[in-house]
């Protein structure tokens, strides 16, 4: 069992989230109970369908602390922190639970249990989560790990990883020299295989394997590799437990041949239809809802800019595999903004920006008249964001893969808005790729649906907007 803990960190949200749908939607039927204590006919009558019910109130309040990013792998927040996202993620399965109670009366379970239960439901993931946060943080309870090599490359790990939520599902044992390599770890951490890499594996009770040299010409113990997999320790590369770990594609770990033989890279015609489904669904509930805003954006420029001023601003983007189109945005900067027709990044309280462009753009506003854009099939909801063609010329002579992100369609959304802010350098287009390249490998209607959620917690907040 104990193994089994050890081998994915996923493993615990996976158990908190079990655990914490069970508490919500027990916390109804105990509120239940409490709130017809002396009434056992209305309790009677009220308990018809009430597990339901109950489910449906526990799914929502997951959704809401989901949209907060509560179930991510890394979340680096103080205790104060979580609890702020767990107070306004109840606030937004409050406010989504009262819509659904509008729109099917049926499905409500009345304002005395309702209340109770958010209360008892508040408490019980909040003891949930400080309980499951000091068992992850038990080294008996961590996935062992055994790094081969000690050069640049496996050095990688602690300087990447210094953080301790970054290392929370594992713990690191030691690093083996591999040949002549020269060593970049600290020395304490150095340990000497003794008597075959299985039996000292087994000694020392690893759970998994990582093979990071920095030169693998002289050959990897190919064989004794095996022997520790066919006893059940897990081996794998450099590049795959960096993806695995963080979310990202490690550019100077990976290689074309590991592109080509790892999984991933789905771009399968039921796939393709899935995605556009789930584009034109996603793209008419949003606009269903947001039109009204649109429209107030619209006149929220014409009234600061003026009769004539242009309210839509059209630029080309580059899309998949390379095809240039005209997103659509509601124009933010003033009309001179790039009046010399230079290219330029945003940056941080940019002087071309308008009063009411710092407003939309903080609150992501700008961003809803690609809802068209994606309407028209230029984009989808999720995928790596659209860069304008020069740019995208300069950073591919500058950084490799560059040009793999447009496998897919860019998206209104990604997974590296969330994990990363605002980028305005060369040096931050290849940190965000690393995330891009993430998604075209690993994207599913799942990974899609994650990040859809948890889009909101940017919105809210404004993480990454200039």
């Amino acid at each position: 069992m104990l193994r089994a803990l050890r081998r994915q960190s996923i493993r615990w949200l996976t158990l908190l989230v079990l655990l914490e749908l069970a508490s919500l939607t027990l916390g109804v039927m105990v509120a239940a109970h409490l709130r017809y204590f002396a009434d056992a006919p209305a309790l009677a009558g009220f308990s018809e369908n009430l597990w339901l019910r109950a489910l449906l109130f526990a799914v929502t309040l997951v959704l809401g602390m989901s949209a907060l990013g509560l179930y991510q792998q890394h979340l680096r927040e103080s205790w104060f922190g979580l609890f702020a996202r767990q107070l306004v993620g109840f606030v937004l399965g409050v406010v989504g639970l009262i819509t659904i109670y509008y729109l099917f009366p049926a499905a409500a379970i009345g304002r005395g249990v309702f209340a109770i239960a958010i209360v008892l439901g508040f408490a019980a993931v909040q003891g949930w989560r400080v309980l499951i946060a000091r068992l992850v943080d038990i080294e008996s309870l961590k996935r062992r790990v055994l790094v081969l090599g000690a050069g640049t490359n496996a050095a990688t790990i602690p300087q990447r990883m210094r953080r301790r939520t970054d290392r929370r599902g594992f713990i690191i044992l030691g690093f083996v020299r591999m040949g002549e390599e020269a060593v970049c770890v600290p020395e304490e951490r150095l340990l000497v295989v003794e008597g075959g890499l299985r039996a000292f594996a087994e000694s020392l009770q690893v759970n998994e394997v990582v093979v990071g040299p920095d030169d693998r010409r002289g050959g990897l113990p190919m064989d004794e590799l095996l022997d520790c997999k066919q006893a059940g320790i897990a081996v794998s590369n450099l590049a795959s437990f960096f993806e695995r770990e963080l979310g990202i594609v490690k550019l100077t770990l990976v290689d074309p041949s590991w592109l080509v033989f790892s999984q991933g890279f789905d771009n399968s015609p039921l796939r393709h239809a899935i995605k556009r489904v789930f584009d034109v669904s996603i793209a008419l509930l949003v606009l269903v809802f947001a039109w009204p805003f649109m429209l107030l954006v619209a006149l929220a420029i014409r009234l600061e800019s003026g009769a004539g001023q242009p309210i839509l601003y059209r630029q080309e983007r580059v899309g998949e595999h390379g095809r240039v189109f005209a997103l659509a945005k509601f124009r933010s900067m003033r009309t001179d903004a790039e009046r010399d027709g230079v290219a330029r990044w945003a940056k941080a309280d940019d002087d071309r920006v308008t009063r009411v462009g710092r407003f939309i753009r903080r609150t992501r506003l700008d961003e809803l008249p690609q809802l068209w854009n994606i309407l028209r099939g230029d984009m989808s909801v999720i995928g790596p964001r659209p860069e304008r063609p020069s740019i995208v010329a300069d950073l591919a002579r500058q950084i490799r893969y560059y040009n793999l992100r447009h496998c897919v369609k860019p998206g209104l959304a990604g997974w590296a808005q969330l994990r990363y802010p605002y980028g305005a350098s060369v040096d931050d287009a290849v940190e965000k790729l690393k995330y891009d390249l993430f998604y075209v490998k690993n994207h599913d209607l799942l990974f899609d649906l994650t990040i859809l959620v948890q889009t909101v917690e940017v919105v809210l907040f404004g993480r990454g907007a200039r």
